[in-house]
């Protein structure tokens, strides 16, 4: 078993069944990883097209297969959020309107499942798009408050919180007691990898685990996905996806996200599901096998100076280099190995300061799933956004590091008393990933 643990190991330096991808920025987060078969290549193709193409109303001779769009709708398509595969972009900055993002809605108590209670009228989120004769419910704005911190060297640095508002709310106002959350699209890419990685593996983390609804299971299991680590598997994931942000059912969410009063709504709803099962796989399989983007100047003496600043300060405590895969049955050349997403996908508490107010199963106001870091360096090369954390509001590293509270203040305080020369080599190996 040894001698088969080490023969691995060699042939993913070799690269014979790497994960990671050296492509240039533009395309870095839109590979596959290479060990695909034949037979895996059209579905990952079919995949990327069922990801990127707009959905339609109809009818629609050319696309007949992408007919289902709405009533009610964020955007036309994955890609129009998850721009290149990467982050959404923050709110825009004449108007506040936000486009790549979304806002959650929930009221006191929870649902049969344990999850957030959805808002009686606008639903689990509100979607500012209607189909004819559907109003679209509202559009969520977002301006910014800005304080400035001084770093101890004297460095000051503006950080921003976003105050969320909806105008044009077409079903009445949403009601003191409605719990919100702005969420921005987060990368897409890795998460097969993600997948793959054992509950136990998870849970010998130093996080909380967040345990959610599994309909495959009908049963509470263990969450990884979303910002909160709301979502269990990525097919269910993807699922809720085109459901609440498209108005796109399928055979997990069959029922469209009308509300009992949107009557409109209701009466423009399909009967069946927009979405087939192969397509549901097809845009699954897409994710699941995107590949990551390879590390760069990882030697270079000062990326290798901050990336011990990142454990002195703390940072690896949440943000795990390290996880061992389990048995990957369509990839089987990856089955056990290792993989540095810098991340423990478990929830931590992050403070007031970023706390959203609104609890997601076991997750609280003030809980956030560790997002990964691989990747983090290319953010905004390839026409994505170039944002950090839940909402976007931290412009760069620097903002979204100092953000940091509850469980991560310790980290985040001992970073405001570097000097420059030690906070560029840290940020020179966050840029590095």
């Amino acid at each position: 078993m040894k001698r088969a643990g080490l023969l691995l190991g060699a042939l993913l330096l070799m690269g014979a069944a790497r994960y990671e991808t050296s492509a240039p920025p533009t395309e870095a987060f839109t590979q596959p990883i290479d060990s695909l078969t034949a037979a895996q290549t059209p579905i990952f193709r079919r995949g990327s097209g069922l990801f990127r193409q707009a959905w339609l109303i109809g009818p629609s001779d050319d696309h007949p297969d992408l007919i289902g769009l709405g009533p009610l709708y964020n955007r036309l398509s994955c890609i129009a959020c998850h721009v290149k595969n990467g982050r959404g972009a923050a709110p825009d900055p004449e108007n506040g309107v936000t486009r790549h993002m979304v806002a959650r809605l929930s009221v006191e108590g929870t649902d049969a499942h344990g999850g957030p209670r959805a808002h009686p009228i606008y639903g689990a989120q509100l979607n500012p798009e209607g189909v004819p004769g559907v109003p679209g419910e509202g559009q969520a704005t977002a301006a910014f408050d800005e304080t400035t911190v001084a770093l101890a060297d004297g460095e000051r640095v503006s950080l921003r919180r976003p105050k969320l508002a909806f105008r044009r709310l077409a079903y009445g106002e949403l009601g003191q007691e409605t719990k919100t959350s702005l969420r921005n699209a987060p990368p897409v890419f890795g998460l097969g990898l993600l997948e793959a990685v054992p509950d136990a593996e998870i849970l010998a983390g130093k996080g909380r685990p967040n345990f959610v609804w599994s309909i495959e299971a009908n049963a509470r299991t263990l969450g990884r996905f979303g910002l909160k680590a709301n979502q269990p598997s990525l097919r269910q994931q993807i699922a809720n996806a085109f459901a609440e942000d498209i108005g796109v059912t399928s055979s997990m969410f069959p029922t469209e996200t009308c509300t009992a009063t949107q009557e409109a709504c209701r009466a423009a709803g399909s009967l069946k599901p927009d979405l087939t099962d192969t397509q549901l796989d097809a845009v699954t399989d897409y994710i699941r096998w995107l590949a990551v983007p390879a590390r760069r100047a990882a030697d270079a003496p000062q990326v290798v100076a901050g990336e011990k600043q990142f454990h002195t300060l703390g940072c690896a405590t949440c943000h795990r280099e390290t996880l061992r895969l389990g048995a990957l049955p369509a990839l089987p050349a990856l089955s056990g190995a290792e993989i540095h997403p810098y991340t423990d996908l478990l929830l931590h508490d992050m403070g007031e300061g970023l706390a959203d107010g609104r609890p997601d199963y076991d997750a609280g106001p003030r809980d956030w799933r560790t997002p990964p870091l691989w990747g983090l360096g290319l953010a905004g090369k390839g026409g994505d956004g170039a944002n950090y954390l839940h909402d976007a509001r931290a412009r760069t590293l620097t903002e979204a590091i100092l953000w940091h509270g509850g469980e991560a203040q310790p980290a985040a305080e001992a970073f405001r008393q570097l000097q420059k020369q030690e906070r560029d080599a840290l940020l020179a190996f966050l840029n590095s990933l």
